[in-house]
């Protein structure tokens, strides 16, 4: 960091004790932010290997001076490893921070997976794994029929599960089914969807859960007879010239359906592209448009989780299709896959862009504030760079 960017920061937040990542917004505001040459030293060309047909802003239509500014203060992200960003199906932004870079494959990890394995259900349904999306769970899991107390539990379906509308409690807001879930035991959770007790009716409320979205995936692994990382390699990352890198199992052997998904950034925003483009990817309908339409309709509005609310900054408007959120920044709406720690797989359809965060997942960091930071910040400084673009 140069002397004068040192001392004009330490000015603002001299001035205003905020956090850092607040301190980053109000230099935006308030005249603390970059000069103009600071800005032109900034460099974010992405890299000319790879598959990716690459850009500049100008080309695509984009004032390079704002994606200058995002990556000016993404310097500044303590825990930030990949920014990147693509307008118009080619990318014309690519940066990398800490311990981040291009071949880090340890970048898709956290909740950004239950987008994955809602994908890999609509493909399950195209392969005729599945029926339809009003099958019920229970008919996957057999052994549990006998032992379930709660009858409401033999009337969750796939679309119940897929909206996180299945009854099953968000084990973040209440603490005993998370440690009982992740740090009691072992790491068996499907005996949780005979001890985790319904909050709601199926089909009724919104209810993120980690375990629902593992439900998902052993259905699909088990109704198509394979396991789920081979089946993503085979029918989704294949197709897009991607590959997985590793996804993390349970006790049982089943693959985490709600986290811990291993791919690099790219790989990362070529799954938004897909969906971006309704399921087509290099003229290949890998999913179907419909299913994609599907997943990114609101099936949920106005979420509001409590005490984790604030974590999400400046997305607004929050609701949820089929493992995916939507929210505002501004005057532009979009989805995204979100996982812990700011890991962000952001699709903005009005603009045709797409933009991924990679970031340090935060698992040693569960309590106190220090996780929300330092997500928060991450969260801010991609919200600041929505609410500057000018709409189309």
């Amino acid at each position: 960091m140069s002397n004068i960017k040192r001392i004009r920061k330490k000015e603002c937040q001299r001035v205003f004790s905020f956090p850092a990542g607040v301190i980053l917004t109000l230099f935006m505001l308030i005249g603390c932010g970059p000069s103009a040459a600071e800005l032109a030293a900034v460099d974010y060309t992405p890299d000319s290997g790879g598959d990716w047909e690459i850009s500049t802003p100008e080309a695509e239509g984009l004032d390079p001076d704002l994606v200058a500014e995002l990556y000016y203060n993404a310097a500044e992200m303590e825990t930030l490893y990949g920014l990147l960003v693509v307008k118009n199906g080619r990318l014309i932004a690519e940066g990398y921070f800490n311990e981040g870079s291009i071949d880090q494959a340890s970048t898709g990890r956290t909740s950004t997976a239950k987008s994955f394995t809602s994908a890999l259900v609509g493909i399950a349904l195209e392969q005729g794994c599945l029926d339809n999306l009003d099958q019920k769970m229970i008919e996957f899991f057999p052994e549990f029929a006998d032992q379930l107390e709660d009858p409401r539990k033999e009337q969750i379906t796939i679309r119940d599960l897929l909206q996180m509308r299945g009854g099953y409690p968000d084990e973040e807001m209440t603490s005993n089914y998370f440690d009982i879930m992740f740090f009691e035991g072992n790491w068996k959770f499907l005996p949780h969807l005979v001890d985790f007790p319904l909050t709601s009716d199926p089909g009724t409320e919104f209810q993120y859960s980690n375990l629902t979205s593992h439900i998902l995936g052993v259905i699909v692994s088990r109704a198509c007879g394979q396991d789920l990382d081979s089946f993503a390699q085979q029918y989704l990352f294949s197709p897009l010239d991607a590959d997985l890198y590793g996804w993390q199992v349970d006790d049982d052997g089943y693959c985490w359906g709600f986290g811990e998904i291993y791919l690099t950034a790219r790989n990362m925003a070529k799954f938004g592209k897909l969906y971006l483009d309704g399921g087509v990817y290099n003229g290949q309908q890998i999913i179907s448009q419909e299913w994609t339409e599907a997943s990114m309709q609101r099936h949920s509005e106005k979420i509001v989780r409590g005490w984790l609310t604030p974590r999400y900054g400046n997305f607004f408007d929050r609701g949820y299709g089929y493992q995916w959120w939507s929210s505002r920044a501004g005057d532009h709406y979009f989805n995204y896959a979100s996982g812990h720690g700011g890991n962000y797989i952001i699709l903005l359809h009005d603009l045709d862009m797409i933009i991924v965060t990679t970031a340090d997942p935060l698992h040693d960091m569960w309590d106190g504030e220090d996780p929300w930071k330092y997500e928060g910040a991450i969260n801010r400084l991609v919200a600041g760079f929505i609410k500057s673009l000018p709409a189309e």
